[in-house]
Order: C-alpha cells, then structure tokens, then sequence
C-alpha cells in the first residue's frame, strides 16, 4: 500500500532539495501544492474561469494564460482581492490533491507518496496523510539561504517567519523530524532512516 507523507516547514528549511533526493531514490509521486495551484489557474484548469472572472481580462498575457506578474501585482496592493483569490485557489488544490492522493492509494504503483505544501497543517493535512515530516533548520541557516537563494532583504524574512508556525508547532504536529541545517549526507541518512 501507498504510504501518504506529508513535507513541511519553514521557508528556507530545504524541502525542494529533500524532495529531489527522495524522488531520485525511491520509488514515489511527488505533489507540490504550488505546482498545483499553478496548474489549476491554467487555461482550462479549474480555476482558470473565476480568477479571470475576479481579476478582468486585463491579468491575461499574449498567450491568453494568467501573467503571474501581472496577477501579483494586482492582489498584494488589495488585501480583500487577495483574500478573494486565495478562496478559490486553496481549496481548489486541496481538492485536487486529495483526489491525487485517493488514485494513487488505490493504485498502489509507488511505495511513497509526498505531498510538500506550506501550510499542510493549517490546511487539515494531518487527517489526509499517514504521517507529516518536519524539515527543521536553524534559523540562521534558513536566513543565510534566503538571502543567498532568492536575494531576500533581513525585512522580507523577518515578515515571513512571522507569518509561519513556530517550531513547536510544527514538532508538536509532526511524526518525524529531519534535521536540515548541516551537511546534505546528513540529512540524506536521516531520510534513509526515517523511509526504512
């Protein structure tokens, strides 16, 4: 049987590198909800309809696909608008990766199946999956990551981590704890570990 692992933590913790490593390992789906929700917003996706119908013609590129540019630019200078548009995209992915989940548990083709989404246990994923990992780092190590990675200012990170669970919480709700912050041969035999 297809065993259900949920991936979260905090920005920065390495969960995309995890991912890799266990797709080229073993024998697994991988579901990114913000690959997800990528593709539900696509022409002929799910959502695709209400967000132009929300946003107007005017987010659409030459291609006729949503401008995520344009789109983001639009709903973070209107709190409402992006309250609006996160109502129709959220459960929309959970929707679909719940119908994900339920095919591949009836199938049985792959031993693991790892769903990484941010707010996995704000969402309700603990009642989804058979088991939710933590990607811990250290704090300062996430920082000195973002900061390398994606260019972000002390500002952008501190508002963040404000916004993300603690990491009681995130240990309180998770079954297993991979450590992050040092070396990948590391983290790769606490993987192996927790996967055997």
């Amino acid at each position: 049987m297809t065993k259900i692992i949920g991936i979260t933590g905090g920005v920065g913790a390495g969960k995309s590198q995890i991912l890799k490593y266990i797709s080229d390992n073993y024998n697994c789906r991988v579901i990114l909800a913000d690959q997800v929700a990528n593709d539900i917003k696509l022409k002929g996706g799910i959502c695709y309809e209400p967000l132009v119908k929300l946003l107007g013609s005017d987010v659409l590129g030459a291609d006729g696909e949503i401008d995520k540019k344009k789109m983001a630019a639009k709903i973070f200078i209107d709190e409402k608008l992006l309250k609006n548009v996160n109502e129709i995209l959220h459960p929309a992915t959970i929707s679909y990766i719940i119908e994900v989940v339920n095919t591949e548990k009836n199938k049985c083709n792959y031993d693991y199946c790892f769903i990484e989404a941010a707010l996995l246990i704000e969402c309700g994923f603990l009642k989804i999956v058979d088991e939710m990992w933590y990607i811990y780092a250290a704090e300062e190590v996430r920082r000195k990551r973002l900061k390398e990675s994606r260019g972000y200012s002390d500002e952008k990170i501190d508002s963040i981590l404000q916004k993300q669970l603690s990491e009681e919480e995130f240990r309180a709700n998770c079954k297993v704890v991979i450590d992050n912050s040092g070396k990948l041969e590391d983290t790769y035999k606490q993987i192996d570990i927790a996967l055997r």
